[in-house]
């Protein structure tokens, strides 16, 4: 009867467990997105747009409901300024998808997934970039594997949150934070629903010397709230600026309290060999875990105001 008993303790929790962020599955959307065969998702390549597919995909998975202008899609037109090419204005879109638990405010979790492509768009660091595959496994299909490990998490625990949720990801970032300025520009859930965004860019880089990067504290007055007593089993540190590092930048200045997940650079940045191999999956799965907790201090909060750092 015991043993019975203990069964069906386990029958009832696993399929929360099933959903809370698994190294595995973060290594497995990182090897789809960051492979050679994706041709880096340069924006406007077929292989950038896969990319979207494939996120809008999980997005249906997860039962989100589509917030694009298109399904899942926000199409916007692209522009490449720093370099002189055939197509200056490739077609891009955002990828949004909205978790509605009924609630009055939503958060918002973002992470861009277009990346250099072949080196022909500008920014890659590489000495002779032109026609090398830029997988941007870090850079940035860490990010996105966090995004949809978070959207699985949230869309399957069984709990109507306080809050609901928006889940970005974000075309042309290495243009110029493109997609979320056309976004904010052009919203699909008005800006003044939204109590806050978190941001992941480049989380699959783990040093355990420097810890990882929360960018944006001083956004808000109520994040010191939010923070006091979070424990993690890895090092975090946090900084008080929510204005620079990729699209948390576009919300900040709309006056929307951001956090900007990051764990710093490597020799790898926006080179071709920033690969799927050199990324700490277990690290990103505990960085993911001390999201979800200081989610779910946040939503214990009434809505954020925002403060301009200085």
């Amino acid at each position: 009867m015991q043993n019975r008993f203990l069964f069906f303790l386990v029958f009832l929790a696993a399929p929360l467990f099933g959903q809370t962020p698994s190294a595995k599955r973060i290594a497995q959307h990182i090897d789809k997105l960051a492979s050679d065969k994706m041709q880096g998702r340069g924006t406007g390549s077929p292989e950038n747009a896969k990319a979207a597919a494939y996120i809008a995909k999980q997005f249906r998975k997860y039962k989100l409901l589509p917030l694009g202008t298109n399904g899942y899609y926000q199409p916007f037109t692209a522009k490449i300024r720093r370099v002189v090419v055939a197509d200056s204005l490739p077609k891009a879109a955002n990828v949004i998808g909205f978790l509605d638990n009924g609630a009055p405010y939503t958060i918002v979790i973002g992470a861009h997934y277009d990346h250099l492509g072949l080196g022909r768009q500008g920014s890659s660091l590489e000495t002779q970039p032109e026609g090398k595959i830029h997988n941007g496994a870090d850079d940035n299909a860490s990010g996105v594997a966090g995004l949809l490990e978070l959207a699985q998490y949230f869309a399957k625990n069984n709990v109507k949150e306080p809050y609901n949720f928006l889940f970005m990801a974000f075309g042309a970032e290495e243009l110029g934070l493109q997609g979320s300025r056309y976004f904010l520009n052009n919203p699909t859930l008005p800006l003044e629903k939204m109590n806050f965004m978190i941001c992941m860019d480049m989380i699959g880089r783990y040093n355990p010397e420097r810890g990882v990067g929360i960018g944006g504290y001083g956004t808000s007055d109520a994040w010191p709230t939010v923070f006091k007593g979070v424990e993690s089993t890895i090092k975090f540190f946090t900084d008080r600026p929510g204005n620079g590092g990729s699209d948390n930048a576009a919300f900040y200045a709309k006056q929307i309290p951001v956090l900007f997940f990051h764990t710093g650079g490597h020799p790898d940045y926006h080179k071709p060999s920033d690969d799927p191999d050199k990324i700490d999956s277990k690290a990103e799965e505990a960085i993911l875990q001390l999201e979800i907790k200081i989610l779910e201090n946040a939503m214990q909060q009434p809505k954020m105001n925002f403060t301009a750092v200085k």
